[in-house]
């Protein structure tokens, strides 16, 4: 496993970062150390939650149970030191605090997050989707960015919130800051505020990627270039769909996601399937296993990626593991590049 850095930090990562976001409700607390333990015998070292995991679904009495399957893990392995973790903070939440992002919460929901992490500092904190807002989650269809709060507002709270990041850092808790399901705009005020205040910039974005999900690849792809910020890519295989397990939704193993959420986060649409169908075909045509192809065709992308992965065992997750050694052919990338002009927006 190749190591690399994110952003312009000295955080020094796998290419390859695990996923954790349904240990506690579909995944028990001994499956996820075993996925904990195998993703570190093959060589990463870096993992990612969030205060409101598990998902699938999201449930206010859950709210950090994920964290706290973590922290036990780092309780009995006593190897914190070999992880870089990363978690989130959440955006305004009837789940866990209207409030949002705000030097005052980031700061106690922070503590929250180290003592069930059974840790002293977090490697990268990330904000999980902005107070004004988010056109992710599939609400790029309906976005309406004239409701958002004044650009005053917005840059006051960003000017306020970077200096509390600044104490965290200082203070040991954090090393570096990320943001998750931002847009371009929001990443430049971020940067803009820090190179104002002096305060740390944000390193990441962890953003919704995959073959069929690609709204990065334009204006938030140049501002990574030229700012030079990694994406962590989140549903790389967009909740399982390009596996091919669930046959053009047909076939629904009751332990699947699509069993306790039959839409998939609206990723399941009249024209998602015939795109799911052309990534197989490319697969088979050039005998891939799908699943692998899809984790390496992720990381030929130019620009900064490193994808998130997850499995419901150690087998499925290797599948993905295994991305990381394969190369795809420039035949491969070429019926790609034809699947996607097919088959652009599927959800």
């Amino acid at each position: 496993m190749k190591m690399r850095k994110i952003g312009k930090s000295d955080l020094e990562v796998s290419e390859i970062c695990l996923g954790t976001m349904t240990w506690g409700s579909q995944d028990s607390l001994e499956n996820a150390h075993s996925q904990i333990a195998h993703a570190k015998a093959q060589g990463i070292n870096f993992m990612d939650t969030a205060e409101m995991y598990p998902v699938n679904p999201v449930r206010a009495e859950t709210v950090g149970d994920t964290e706290e399957i973590i922290g036990k893990y780092f309780a009995k392995a006593k190897d914190r030191a070999d992880w870089v973790l990363a978690t989130k903070i959440a955006g305004p939440s009837g789940f866990i605090s209207q409030e949002g992002i705000t030097p005052a919460t980031v700061e106690a929901r922070l503590d929250l997050s180290l003592k069930r992490l059974q840790t002293d500092y977090v490697d990268l904190y990330q904000f999980h989707w902005p107070n004004r807002g988010s056109y992710h989650f599939r609400q790029h269809w309906t976005f309406d960015p004239s409701a958002q709060p004044s650009k005053e507002e917005v840059l006051d709270n960003m000017r306020a919130v970077n200096e509390k990041m600044a104490e965290l850092q200082k203070a040991g808790k954090v090393r570096e800051f990320g943001t998750s399901n931002e847009s371009a705009w929001g990443m430049m005020q971020w940067q803009r505020v820090a190179e104002e205040t002096g305060g740390p910039r944000m390193q990441s974005i962890q953003n919704e990627y995959s073959l069929l999900c690609r709204h990065y690849d334009t204006d938030l792809a140049e501002f990574a270039v030229h700012e030079e910020v990694t994406l962590l890519a989140y549903s790389v295989l967009s909740c399982g769909m390009l596996s091919g397990k669930y046959n053009g939704g047909k076939t629904i193993d009751p332990n699947s996601r699509m069993a306790v959420g039959p839409d998939l986060g609206g990723r399941v649409t009249p024209q998602v399937w015939p795109a799911v169908d052309a990534y197989l075909a490319i697969a088979k045509k050039h005998g891939l296993d799908p699943v692998t192809m899809a984790i390496a065709w992720s990381m030929t992308r130019p620009f900064d990626v490193v994808p998130i992965i997850g499995g419901r065992s150690v087998e499925q997750l290797q599948h993905s593991i295994d991305g990381a050694d394969l190369t795809l052919s420039e035949e491969v990338l070429a019926d790609i590049d034809a699947a996607h002009r097919a088959h652009g927006k599927p959800f």
